[in-house]
């Protein structure tokens, strides 16, 4: 026998030696309250995919179809092995058990096909209508796309909320954060920016994402039935993990929803997805970590946390138009405690962020919907991509806010007023009115255009506040019925003409005389 015959049998030799030690394959030595630990394993990457025992010799997307599969990913290199977090059912696991490495980074499927599905934090169907087809899978984990790759926010993304899109305006390719206590309005705030989309152009019409994190299963079905009803679900596309979910799927399941929506903005689409909410996929990496025995730091979060969401909503971008022209739009979700946005994830997510929304609830229970503090709440690029309409009658909307709340505080101390004052006071009260919406009811932009001008005319100051609402919707149908056509070249030109004005001032004074009874009560 030769040399060289000799040296290929050793190879082999080594390389059979090498297997059974480990690179690729390991064993089970602990496992508990879903992550594993895996001697062996000496080649893996950090967010590596592993399959428990059955999947031996699939490919991943076969294991990621498979609903028998088991995966884990890796989440701790170790000298003597690895840590993992386990994709599924932890009692499916054993000391002893055979894992394997598969050499790829966690994938996902995405695609036109799970528009209008429900889909849990690995994007496996989950709404009983059968498998993907033919789906591309997308990296749940992708590093975010660069300066030179983007450009400037200046396409208005429309809520449909009247103090959102006058006073705190959003752009296409925004973060916008909205934050507040439990029980404030946060969810409804998000889903009505979803539901409005169906007033935007089919051709322009953002693809949009809801990821439900540790939310009860029975709110998320409430909303799925509600943008099903509304129409929205057939572009839209929820992925849900539950408080039920293991705490590695809540973890998960944000950066599976941008991915999803990267597919989209990679072909040139707008996407906008709403992160509901991060706070509870902080908790959840927080306890993965101390199940990995990583340090703790303050209050117990890892010292990474604040990575976490900085390269999840870094990856909201709007792209040049060398690189397609596509964005996302984020609307991630913080819960506060009594208020305090001092807290350690509140500062962390607001800093990450172009702007936040705060809803309060002092305000929330007068009755104020959505329950926005416009003294505190910005938005730092959005005003760049509003509409010259908008921009031009919200202009001193905010001010006039600020100092009606400082007046009405003062206003409990002060025996008697003088005209001024009590004038201000009293156009302060109208249009916080005006700026009131019922939920589920997102309103055209033209629309909003209309009411917030009428109410800067003083239109509505000879109506009881009780009833400016009602006159205000009035008013909306009015102008739908008799002026439509002003409502369209709004809509159309994206600016308030000189034309448009007149037209508007005419409708206000034949509906003032067509419905005198509104403003003959007393104030």
């Amino acid at each position: 026998m030769d040399s060289s015959t000799v040296q290929k049998i050793l190879k082999e030799i080594e390389n059979v030696a090498t297997e059974s030690h480990g690179q690729h394959v390991g064993k089970v030595t602990a496992v508990g309250d879903g992550v594993v630990a895996i001697d062996g394993l000496s080649k893996a990457v950090m967010s590596e995919v592993l399959v428990f025992e059955e999947g031996k010799g699939k490919k991943l997307a076969d294991a990621m179809e498979s609903q028998g599969e088991l995966l884990g990913l890796v989440l701790n290199l170790e000298e003597d092995g690895v840590r993992a977090a386990i994709l599924g059912g932890t009692e499916r696991v054993y000391e002893g058990m055979t894992v394997k490495s598969t050499g790829k980074i966690l994938e996902v499927p995405s695609g036109d096909e799970l528009l209008g599905r429900v889909v849990n934090a690995l994007g496996e169907p989950i709404d009983g209508k059968g498998p993907f087809k033919n789906p591309t899978m997308m990296p749940v984990e992708r590093e975010a796309k660069g300066v030179i790759q983007r450009k400037s926010v200046t396409v208005p993304l429309q809520t449909g909320i009247k103090a959102i899109d006058a006073l705190i305006p959003i752009g296409r390719g925004q973060r916008e954060l909205i934050i507040g206590d439990r029980g404030t309005g946060k969810t409804t705030v998000a889903i009505d920016a979803i539901l409005n989309q169906k007033n935007e152009p089919a051709a322009t019409r953002p693809i949009c994402i809801y990821v439900a994190i540790g939310q009860k299963e029975s709110k998320t079905a409430r909303i799925t039935q509600q943008l099903r009803d509304a129409g929205a679900l057939e572009y839209s596309i929820i992925v849900n993990a539950p408080a039920s979910a293991p705490a590695a799927l809540q973890y998960l399941a944000p950066f599976t929803g941008v991915a999803i929506g990267e597919y989209f903005m990679d072909a040139g689409k707008d996407v906008l997805i709403v992160y509901d909410d991060l706070s509870k996929q902080a908790v959840a990496y927080r306890e993965i970590s101390l199940l990995l025995r990583r340090p703790p730091g303050r209050e117990a979060y890892p010292g990474d946390i604040f990575y976490l969401h900085s390269r999840l909503l870094e990856r909201a971008a709007r792209l040049s138009d060398d690189a397609g022209g596509g964005s996302i739009t984020a609307l991630p979700i913080i819960e506060t405690q009594e208020g305090d946005v001092s807290g350690y994830i509140p500062t962390n997510v607001i800093s990450i962020t172009d702007g936040q929304m705060f809803l309060i609830t002092d305000l929330f229970n007068k009755g104020i919907r959505p329950a926005i503090d416009v003294g505190i709440s910005v938005s730092r690029v959005g005003s760049a991509a509003q509409s010259k309409a908008m921009k031009g009658v919200a202009g001193g909307i905010k001010l006039e806010l600020a100092q009606f709340r400082e007046l009405e505080a003062f206003m409990q101390f002060a025996s008697d007023l003088d005209k001024e004052t009590a004038d201000r006071i009293e156009s302060g009260r109208r249009m916080v009115e005006v700026l009131k919406q019922k939920n589920g009811q997102p309103i055209s932009v033209e629309k909003q255009v209309a009411a917030i001008y009428a109410g800067n005319l003083k239109f509505f100051l000879d109506v009881p506040v009780n009833m400016v609402t009602t006159v205000e919707k009035a008013f909306i149908e009015f102008l739908d019925s008799n002026f439509s056509s002003t409502l369209e070249n709004i809509k159309k030109s994206g600016q308030l003409s000189d034309d448009s004005k007149k037209e508007l001032g005419e409708a206000m004074t034949n509906f003032r005389s067509a419905h005198s009874e509104y403003f003959s009560l007393a104030k």
